[in-house]
C-alpha cells in the first residue's frame, strides 16, 4: 500500500509500485473495510522502521491495527515527520536521540515526539493535511544532507552541491543547490538538527548516484 497526501510537494495521490526503503506507522488508517479514511490516528507517535525485521508478518489495511506507511528512504520519513524507531532500527535511534540531545542529557522518546508533533502539522482535520504542513526559510548553504526542500512547487533533497527532486522510484537529475539561495525547508527543525549534529539517514541510493 502507498498513500500520500493530494496536493503536497511530493506529487499527486496515485498507487505506485515502489515499495521505498522504510515503512512507517501513524497508527490505524483504515476503516473496517481497509479503505483509508484519515490521516494519521496515533498523535504523537510517527516512526520510520525497516520493512523486514525477525520475520515478522504484518497486514497493509487491517482494520484496527496500525497501518503501514512506505518511504522512500529517511530523507522522505523525516521530512513527513517521522523519526526512527527505538525497537528495529536501535542504532539509528539512539544516533538520533543523542544528536538533538547535544545540549544537554539524552532526550526521552516521547520528549522528541512532542517536539515532532509541534513541527509537522498546524491544527487542522481530513485526510489530506498537505495545507496544514508547515514550512520554514533558511539558506539553502546553511542546511545538512538529507534535509528536503521545497523548490518550483516540488520537493528535492539536499546532498552534497546538488538537489534532486522526489519521484517515487528514486531521486531525480541533480542541479546546483546554490542556483536557489534561500529555500522554504520541508524537513522538520528537529530533524534537520539531528542531520546536523551526526545523525547518519539512510538515503536512496539515487541521492548520491
Amino acid at each position: 500500500m502507498t498513500r500520500r497526501n493530494r496536493v503536497d510537494p511530493w506529487g499527486d495521490l496515485h498507487a505506485v509500485p515502489e515499495r521505498g526503503l522504510l515503512t512507517g506507522n501513524r497508527g490505524c488508517l483504515v476503516d473496517g473495510a481497509g479503505t483509508i479514511v484519515r490521516h494519521h490516528r496515533s498523535a504523537t507517535l510517527w516512526i520510520a522502521c525497516l520493512t523486514s525485521y525477525r520475520a515478522w508478518n504484518h497486514p497493509l489495511d487491517a482494520p484496527r491495527v496500525w497501518t503501514p506507511l512506505f518511504f522512500l528512504d529517511d530523507a522522505v520519513a523525516l521530512a513527513a515527520g517521522h523519526r526512527p524507531c527505538a525497537t528495529c532500527r536501535r542504532a539509528d535511534y539512539t544516533s538520533f536521540r543523542d544528536a538533538v540531545s547535544s545540549d544537554g542529557p539524552p532526550l526521552l522518546a516521547a520528549d522528541i515526539d512532542r517536539r515532532l508533533v509541534a513541527e509537522r502539522l498546524r491544527r487542522g482535520r481530513g485526510l489530506s493535511r498537505a495545507a496544514d504542513r508547515p514550512t520554514w526559510r533558511a539558506a539553502v548553504d546553511e542546511l545538512p544532507d538529507a534535509t528536503v526542500v521545497v523548490v518550483d512547487g516540488g520537493a528535492h533533497v539536499l546532498v552534497g552541491a546538488s538537489m534532486r527532486p522526489f519521484t517515487f522510484a528514486g531521486w531525480g537529475t541533480r542541479r546546483d543547490r546554490r542556483a536557489t539561495p534561500t529555500v522554504d525547508v520541508l524537513t522538520p527543525p528537529t530533524a534537520v538538527a539531528a542531520l546536523r549534529g551526526g545523525f547518519r539517514p539512510r538515503l536512496h541510493p539515487s541521492a548520491t548516484d
